[in-house]
């Protein structure tokens, strides 16, 4: 056993002094797999960070964990985003959510017209009670104002580009224009009391009224909100608890929309279009909610696999080419380690080992450099333009490396290094020591 160790470390020794005798040649090709390495730690970092992004924004502006919403409809044709007596329905989400459940909140849901002295824009309005928003007040950060001012009714919290497009300030008072599921229009003035900085898409269309005035834009009674919004303790627990609070939903006599991963306003033609009327509850996840936009993941999912793909290939490319270049200048010395009783597995372990070694020492500087680049790249707070926030889902570009991704990230190169390698490795081990040895050139 010692002496079979010892001779896979003559031969990673034989490798190593190889690599180093070219060192021009293995520094361009250790640089060109560093390069690819890097690059994939920051596009893997950008899509991690892009994705946290999104699930902060949208479980504190739009979405919790899970969601228990649904539709009320007056008549068969008209529906409203409307779930009655829904302090019971909490009641009975707690008791099927059981120890899943961090907390649970009520929120109204509403989409109206915004006037100021100035200007105007569509918006959709969020019915909240700040004191049980703890996540809310975590995550929104003000410019100006006080969240604890959203207690009073008829206020109203905005975002810094909506108040820009308002041309409004803290004290300065807007109306909201809604139809009420009666088909009136109501119109409230609210006075704004905070103006928050911008978390990326989200915060471009949506803002925030206390419950009770939301509810009386839309005349709607005190037993009633919009969806209630479920955070559970690990995320990871979501198609479980989604799953008990189903069940326990339908125990209690509910009846419940067939499930449909979009988001609630997207639904309003076929719920329109169906005929009964009365209470339906429509259970969906965070995901379910931002359905629309997560095409921004998989697309970046899809440029990232096809510039890796690419660099991969020209890398496998690179490494067999120097790999034949190299067993042709040793053809010789490839011959003399034959006669002298060297096994075939030997002389392929011996190549296959060189590039293996290549492979670690390039992706692992990759992967350094890679990391250093985003934290430099975090620490700077590169701001990006408003359309790029569209995408980004922030206002400045944000890396999230994680080191289980990146260990990946560097196993698959190496991986393909190895591969690589493997074929020349076994021409090499196959050359006949007596045609190696008078081979010239």
């Amino acid at each position: 056993m010692l002496n079979f160790a010892a001779q896979l470390w003559t031969d990673v020794l034989i490798g190593y002094r190889n690599l180093v005798q070219h060192s021009k040649r293995t520094l361009f090709l250790g640089g060109a797999i560093a390069a690819v390495t890097a690059l994939l730690v920051l596009l893997t970092g950008l899509s991690t960070g892009i994705r946290e992004t999104m699930l902060k924004s949208a479980t504190t502006l739009m979405s919790g964990h899970v969601n228990v919403g649904g539709f009320y409809k007056v008549t068969a044709g008209q529906s409203a985003p409307v779930v009655t007596d829904y302090a019971r329905v909490v009641d009975v989400v707690k008791k099927a959510g059981g120890s899943d459940i961090d907390y649970v909140t009520a929120r109204g849901r509403g989409w109206a017209k915004v006037v100021s002295d100035t200007g105007s824009m569509q918006a959709g309005i969020g019915g909240i009670d700040i004191d049980n928003e703890p996540n809310f007040k975590q995550v929104v950060r003000l410019t100006s104002g006080k969240l604890e001012d959203l207690r009073q009714p008829r206020t109203m919290l905005v975002f810094e580009n909506q108040a820009k497009k308002l041309d409004v300030k803290v004290g300065d008072t807007v109306t909201l224009s809604a139809q009420t599921t009666r088909g009136t229009n109501m119109t409230v003035d609210v006075r704004i009391v905070a103006v928050a900085k911008d978390i990326g898409l989200f915060s471009s269309f949506n803002t925030y009224v206390p419950a009770v005035t939301l509810r009386e834009l839309y005349q709607l009674n005190a037993a009633s909100t919009g969806a209630i919004y479920v955070y559970l303790k690990d995320m990871r627990r979501i198609p479980v608890a989604l799953a008990s609070i189903r069940a326990g939903l339908e125990g209690a006599g509910y009846r419940l929309m067939d499930p449909d991963p979009k988001a609630f306003w997207m639904k309003f033609d076929v719920v329109n279009r169906e005929d009964w009327t009365g209470q339906k509850l429509d259970l969906t996840t965070w995901e379910d909610e931002i359905s629309f936009v997560t095409w921004v993941l998989s697309a970046l999912g899809w440029l990232t696999g096809l510039l890796i793909g690419i660099l991969l290939v020209i890398v496998v490319i690179g490494i067999m080419n120097t790999m034949w270049i190299a067993i042709r200048e040793r053809t010789r010395e490839i011959g003399t380690l034959r006669a002298i009783g060297m096994q075939r597995g030997r002389v392929m372990w011996m190549f296959l080992a060189e590039a293996l070694m290549l492979g670690v020492a390039g992706t692992g500087t990759g992967a350094v450099a890679g990391a250093l680049l985003a934290v430099l790249v975090n620490a700077a707070h590169l701001h990006v333009p408003l359309a790029a926030q569209l995408f980004l889902m922030s206002d400045t570009v944000r890396l999230a490396t994680r080191w289980g991704d990146v260990a990946g990230g560097i196993a698959k190169i190496v991986i393909f290094t190895g591969l690589a390698a493997l074929w020349p490795a076994l021409r090499a081990a196959r050359l006949k020591p007596v045609t190696a040895m008078t081979h010239f050139g």
